[in-house]
């Protein structure tokens, strides 16, 4: 991802597997966002945690010292995600790695440029429908689910401290 420009961004849990389920979880990557826009490391448009993958439109500003934003945002959850999980629960996430004992995340997520704003409101669309699926039936209506920006633009509740408009970013 090229820092500058503004991203649609899925990173997956490890074999799909709904570790994102309990809210807990979900409140890592919320303070992930928080933590990481306070430093104006990004700028986050709209997001969504599902039971097993999360989509972002966001903007990376800046590295993090010598790492990506993207690669602290993955690197913070998965420890955090560590101490919350019995050893049993670990298991399920057991790597053979060099580096590492247990992968949350799995590999290459995918980063799609969003270069226009029609590419750009398809992808916020997208994300804030997902939670109303068939397949998942997390909510009725977008807005109505809590972790999403989907109230954020349709209702123009202001949850998240961390999001900004990307209708701003298309002006």
């Amino acid at each position: 991802m090229e820092i500058g420009q503004i991203y649609f961004w899925t990173a997956t849990i490890n074999k799909w597997q709904k570790l994102l389920y309990r809210n807990e979880f979900k409140d890592i990557i919320l303070n992930s966002f928080e933590y990481l826009s306070r430093l104006n490391k990004i700028d986050v448009f709209a997001f969504v945690i599902m039971p097993n993958h999360i989509h972002t439109i966001w903007r990376i500003n800046e590295l993090n010292g010598k790492e990506t934003a993207q690669g602290s945002f993955l690197k913070y959850s998965a420890h955090e995600f560590k101490k919350l999980l019995s050893p049993n629960e670990l298991s399920n996430y057991h790597t053979n790695s060099i580096n590492k004992n247990y992968e949350f995340w799995q590999r290459d997520p995918l980063a799609i440029h969003l270069y226009t704003p029609e590419v750009a409101y398809q992808k916020l669309d997208y994300l804030h429908n997902n939670p109303c699926t068939e397949h998942w039936q997390l909510a009725t209506e977008p807005e109505d689910y809590l972790y999403s920006s989907a109230s954020f633009y349709e209702k123009n509740k202001t949850n998240y401290s961390f999001l900004n408009d990307l209708r701003l970013e298309f002006l």
